[in-house]
């Protein structure tokens, strides 16, 4: 799909953007049902060398990014990883491990320290190790509890995150006494986006509106007793709370994602929906990427927007809603996000929410297709 050169014309020039989603790897441990990674996930043999990545983050810098969470998959699998954190480093960009735990031990953690790694970013299945076991589809619980522990006391501030869906959101008080049990500074408490495997796992994570209520008001309890202690951090659900998210603060505004294999993408969740069409670093500058390539001027701005979207006064706060969610539930990203109560398709969205209802009074959810591994 190509921009039509009179909605390039409308669209602004962008600011440079601050943030990077440096995605080293499709590998992964674990399996977990909720992964947004795309359903064909990146070969393990086309990703991009560590010389590479530094001429990546380099570029970046110049660009304007100032941080980057270094993720995947699992950074951890990377063999090369201290060496790429060095390289961020030397860029002056902050860097985030977003990691399951799976492989960290006290000397790879050191050698990372040494290398310029400013903090980590844990994620957490289920407080109760059994019921990680299931959401993951592996055994990690007792090495997630080692990480966070190596960090800790290593001096570096600790994140939990926490993907929400129907088979632990009943268990958010857990959540949060887990991250006050192991010194996290932060616990992010995300309701799971519907994307890649998540997606394709949906029927059997969404969550009705009543366990989305109650875990709500328990967040709210505990961020009264938590004031000054642990920052706790609620991603909405859109699909329940009827109000769309912004799109990664607008459609290529702040922040780009490099896939394994060097494709450039606004945000995670765009590969399903630009396929082909996406630049690649291995092509292309960052620079001319971020500020000339179709992939990313498309839905920058407002001109692309509906009717809907450009007479609505929530169209520079929510910038439409998500692109591909949009894509994914009508098949037309520039349509209105149907998670917005506002839009024409907000059907679709109120009928897998009733769904999930009817599912709650039968009993148990659908079985989880899980993550399979990178190739």
């Amino acid at each position: 799909m190509n921009t039509p050169a009179t909605l390039r014309a409308a669209t602004p020039a962008p600011d440079p953007p601050w943030a990077l989603l440096a995605e080293l790897t499709h590998g992964c441990p674990l399996r977990c049902a909720y992964c947004s990674n795309p359903m064909e996930l990146t070969d393990r043999r086309a990703e991009l060398s560590a010389d590479q990545w530094a001429d990546v983050l380099r570029q970046a810098a110049d660009l304007g990014v100032v941080q980057t969470h270094l993720s995947g998959g699992e950074p951890l699998l990377r063999r090369d990883l201290a060496e790429i954190v060095a390289a961020a480093d030397s860029a002056g960009i902050h860097t985030q491990l977003v990691t399951s735990g799976v492989g960290l031990h006290r000397e790879r953690l050191a050698r990372l320290v040494d290398a310029g790694l400013r903090s980590v970013q844990l994620s957490v299945q289920h407080p109760d190790p059994r019921a990680a076991e299931r959401i993951a589809g592996a055994r990690a619980f007792t090495a997630k509890e080692r990480a966070a522990s190596l960090v800790r006391s290593a001096g570096l501030p600790l994140g939990l995150n926490a993907v929400l869906h129907r088979a632990n959101l009943d268990a958010l008080d857990d959540f949060v006494e887990l991250g006050l049990s192991w010194g996290a500074d932060r616990v992010e408490l995300a309701n799971t986006q519907f994307y890649g495997w998540a997606l394709r796992n949906r029927e059997a994570l969404l969550p009705d509106r009543a366990q989305v209520a109650r875990a709500r008001a328990r967040v709210e309890r505990w961020r009264e007793r938590l004031a000054g202690r642990m920052e706790l951090v609620w991603v909405a659900p859109d699909y329940v709370d009827g109000v769309a998210k912004p799109c990664m603060g607008g459609w290529g505004a702040v922040s780009l994602t490099v896939a394994p294999d060097g494709t450039v993408l606004p945000c995670p969740a765009a590969a399903a929906l630009l396929g082909r069409d996406a630049p690649n670093v291995r092509d292309h500058r960052l620079d001319w990427i971020w500020r000339h390539s179709d992939a990313f001027t498309r839905y920058r701005g407002e001109a692309w927007m509906s009717d809907t979207c450009r007479g609505c006064e929530l169209r520079t706060a929510d910038f439409g809603g998500c692109r591909c969610q949009a894509y994914a539930l009508t098949g037309d990203a520039a349509r209105t996000d149907p998670a917005c109560h506002r839009s024409p398709d907000h059907g679709l969205v109120r009928a897998l929410v009733d769904g999930a209802a009817a599912r709650t009074k039968e009993g148990e959810p659908p079985a989880y297709a899980y993550r399979t591994h990178a190739p």
